[in-house]
């Protein structure tokens, strides 16, 4: 027999060739000379990850055991790529278009970016998933138990759990070097899908060699070994239906629910059209890997002493006849089958236990400090690093509890039960419009609580989480609720026990929450982008317009994606605005864009969350309204149209409903003003008639009366005349008839002159203003500036409503232009109301009660466009807040 030592310095060097491939393989994408990686045939060997250890060993050990059972671990693949091949396009075009990172990241976005969801997959695949990973971890001990001298020599196995636990930190090493490296914008691993290619090319000769060894050397040919089957016990062994249509269904589930398989199906997939070349050579190479599968344990069961175990047979057939070089090139195809799956398995596991808890959990943390403090990108690669070794530590603890059977399908078939689970949210998610997140979260939390207690603590065996007493009678002797009984379905197979119980409640609780509730905008958005993938291309709801600045935002990217990425997208952002350097104008196209690159490194619902919690809260656009309304038939009939003009619509349907809020409100407040004008009008007016007609006819009034009257008669002429001329003024400045006097002034000066004008105003308002920043000189007309200024200080003095009313004027000097800002600590303006202040009318307070005619801010708005100026109100502030800006041509510094 070969010498243990030699085994190891060839597997040494074996994984030395992985590591070599692997960083070559990363150094030529980074160039961008890689293009024969993402060629359909790499993408399809990639996709042999489904063949693991249980594929290699185990297939064997469960022909001996089960018959052509084992052919179910291939048909399910099979029946999906030549059937659901329109699925599984589906599937990666969503990926790509969503920046799809994980399953749990698909089905997260999906349900409206859900975050919950995206744990509660993850957990799911964690568990569901540790069992396998235990397998793998087994099925490399016991091959290197084969070749291991007995006795207390340097190289004999005493403890095996040892050697298991060697195997996973090795691992753990292998995938933290090549998975980890960095934070790829598109998540994807070339060199480990290049590791993984030629591994799956080593399995499949080594399975072959030792396939045709069998049949040529130790049967005599085929039809000798033809009549060795029909007289070997497996070709007595029955069919049972039941168990054959679960097993099928659990295959199947497996190839898209499977964490590593859609890591490699969707995740590193680079052009969609590689599916078609994969659709008829992945089921050609899963036909090859299962060719000799009954040969070998056939002619194992026939020539191995009694009691041997079957899921060796591929390495101890070669053994036991002197082949040493050929049971070397077995364990090889055995130890690459367990290493890619758990490498790709870790990957896929860590970025969803990054993306969904430790993310999650940091934004948490940092929500009421800086909006992101630390640097995110580490944070976001020791997560995954240290989820990596936690997985494969879970793996080994489940070896170490579960004993280690012998049966390896068994806990393969473990795992595809319980990760089948997210099967009814995957599907329907892509499938039905009217599937919900709540009827999602109900489908997964009954299904997965059913599998674990039927299927997965059962597996510990007796005593180790559940004891005799319960597996036999059930819970307080209740025998109906028995693991492997539950609800009296007595005399089924304990596997197609658990799968029918969990998954009929899976779909049931799915479809009936889903039909009870009603989806949020954003769920309906999200579904019609997955259901309607092929027709939408676009990656969900958009956000509402920039209230967040482009330096915070940047930060944030430059901490995930990398300086040098992050920086490259703002500049091509701010080219395709027509701007120069790094800091483009923050619009929702540009929040989406930069949501889709954030979601490459930290999954779609971590980065909606990310940018949100800088931006605030994304909105449901007209676009994505529409797109949720091409349901009904009457869009049908416009759908052409809406297509090449949909960003037209959306913006022009935005402008309508916003205008026809504005004309609602002014409808109002012009008839407010109407009234108002009339009352204006109408009270002086009586007065002066009254009081006239009191001093025609005032013979023998005394003077102090005749002096009362005709001051109340000269007060309200002056009322008069001020209302006059507040709509002669307004109506001098839209017609363009104003003439300007520009002559230099001081902004200190003209803002003293407007403080002295409104210092008679009653209301005890505080003025706080900064003297060196006012020291500016401006080129303007300071008797129109002025006017503005006394409007806004007097609006202060009558709508701050804070007991101790408070006035802060700030000065911004910046690039050439001087932006004066008017904030008080008052409530400031009601939302519904800012965007008609400057209209004509406006009023903030009850139009019915006495005051101006709503004509101060329309006239501080017409003089600041004459000026070359702008005047805004700036919202968030605290209280009510304005802003004079005056461009660079007008302002010059002191």
């Amino acid at each position: 027999m070969i010498a243990f030592d030699l085994l190891v310095a060839i597997c040494l060097l074996y994984v030395a060739l992985l590591f070599g491939v692997a960083f070559l393989a990363d150094r030529r994408a980074a160039a961008g000379r890689g293009g024969w990686l993402r060629s359909p045939l790499i993408y399809t060997l990639s996709l042999s990850v489904y063949c693991t250890a249980w594929t290699f060993y185990g297939a064997v050990g469960y022909a001996a055991r089960s018959g052509l059972e084992f052919v179910t671990i291939y048909l399910g693949p099979t029946l999906i790529f030549i059937g659901w091949w329109w699925t599984l396009r589906k599937l990666v075009r969503i990926g790509r278009t969503q920046r799809i990172t994980s399953i749990a990241d698909l089905i997260s976005s999906r349900y409206g970016k859900s975050n919950a969801l995206g744990v509660i997959v993850t957990l799911i695949a964690v568990v569901g998933v540790t069992p396998y990973i235990a397998l793998q971890l087994q099925s490399v001990t016991l091959s290197f138990a084969v070749f291991a001298p007995s006795g207390a020599g340097p190289w004999a196995l005493t403890d095996l759990n040892s050697t298991a636990l060697t195997v996973a930190g090795g691992l753990a090493l292998f995938t933290i070097l090549f998975g980890t490296r960095n934070l790829d914008a598109n998540e994807r691993h070339h060199g480990v899908v290049i590791a993984i290619a030629v591994e799956a090319v080593v399995k499949l000769i080594a399975l072959l060699a030792v396939g045709v060894f069998v049949v040529w050397g130790l049967a005599g040919g085929v039809s000798a070994m033809i009549e060795r089957i029909e007289a070997s016990p497996l070709a007595g062994m029955p069919i049972q239906p039941g168990r054959w249509i679960g097993l099928t269904f659990l295959a199947a589930a497996a190839i898209l629910t499977l964490p590593r398989m859609f890591q490699v199906l969707v995740v590193e997939n680079e052009n969609e059209r590689h599916l078609a070349t994969a659709s008829w050579a992945f089921p050609a190479y899963l036909c090859l890997m299962s060719l000799f599968v009954v040969p070998i344990a056939v002619v194992g069961l026939a020539e191995m002493p009694a009691g041997a175990n079957p899921d060796l047979f591929v390495l101890t057939l070669p053994l036991a006849h002197g082949h040493d070089g050929l049971a070397a090139l077995a364990f090889l195809g055995g130890f690459s089958s367990a290493t890619s799956m758990v490498i790709v398995a870790s990957i896929a596991l860590s970025t969803m236990v990054s993306n969904h808890i430790v993310m999650p959990l940091f934004l948490s943390l940092t929500r009421t400090s800086a909006p992101m403090s630390g640097d995110v990108r580490m944070l976001v690669l020791r997560a995954r690093r240290f989820s990596i070794g936690g997985v494969l530590l879970l793996g080994y603890l489940y070896y170490r509890m579960s004993g280690g059977s012998e049966a390896l399908a068994a806990i393969g078939l473990i795992s595809f039960a319980g990760i089948a689970q997210v099967l009814p949210a995957l599907v329907g998610g892509i499938m039905w419009r009217g599937a919900t997140r709540l009827g999602a979260l109900a489908g997964l939390t009954l299904g997965f609580g059913l599998w674990a207690y039927t299927l997965l603590l059962p597996s510990f065996g007796g005593g180790a989480v559940m004891g005799p007493a319960l597996l036999a009678e059930g819970p307080w002797g209740i025998s109906w609720l028995r693991p492997q009984g539950l609800f009296g379905l007595d005399g089924l197979d304990p596997l197609v026990h658990a799968l029918v119980v969990s998954m009929a409640a899976n779909v049931l609780g799915f479809v009936t929450v889903s039909l009870m509730t009603f989806p949020d905008p954003i769920e309906r958005i999200q579904a019609a982008q997955f259901v309607n993938v092929f027709d939408h291309s676009s990656a969900g709801p958009g956000w509402r317009q920039g209230g967040a600045e482009a330096e915070d935002l940047l930060l944030m990217a430059q901490r995930i994606m990398g300086a040098d990425e992050a920086q490259a997208l703002f500049r091509r952002s701010a080219a395709d605005q027509g701007k120069q350097g790094f800091l483009p104008d923050i619009t929702p196209d540009f929040l989406q864009r930069l949501e889709r690159a954030l979601a490459g490194s930290v999954g779609a619902a971590t980065a909606h969350a990310m940018v949100g919690q800088i931006v605030g809260r994304s909105a449901v656009s007209v676009e994505d309204l529409m797109r949720v309304a091409d349901e009904t038939a009457q869009m049908m009939e416009y759908s052409s149209q809406l297509e090449a003009k949909s960003e037209e619509l959306a913006r022009t349907a935005r402008q309508l409903r916003e205008a026809n809020e504005k004309l609602t409100e002014l409808s109002v407040q012009k008839d407010a003003f109407l009234s108002q004008i009339s009352h204006e009008l109408r009270t002086p007016m009586t007065s002066i008639r009254a009081f006239s007609e009191i001093l025609m006819g005032a013979d023998g009034m005394r003077p102090e009366d005749m002096g009362r009257y005709s001051r109340i008669i000269h007060e309200e002429s002056l009322r008069l005349t001020r209302l006059l001329d507040d709509l002669l003024d307004l109506s001098v400045l839209e017609n363009g008839q104003v003439s300007l006097n520009l002559q230099e002034v001081t902004l200190a000066d003209l803002i003293d002159r407007a403080v002295a004008a409104t210092g008679s105003l009653q209301g005890g308002l505080t003025i706080r203003r900064d003297a060196a920043a006012e020291r500016v000189r401006l080129m303007t007309d300071g008797d129109r500036l002025s006017q503005v200024f006394i409007n806004l200080i007097s609006n202060a003095h009558k709508y701050c409503d804070a007991e101790g009313p408070e006035l802060t004027i700030r000065v911004r000097a910046a690039r050439g232009a001087v932006a004066v800002d008017f904030v008080d600590n008052g409530s400031g303006i009601p939302e519904r109301s800012q965007a008609i202040i400057f209209e004509k009318f406006s009023r903030l307070t009850d139009p019915r009660k006495a005051g101006g005619a709503g004509l101060g801010l329309a006239i501080c708005r017409e003089i600041m466009g004459r000026l070359g100026g702008s005047i805004v109100y700036l919202p968030g502030q605290g209280g009510a807040a304005f802003r004079v800006s005056l461009p660079q041509v007008r302002a010059e510094a002191a």
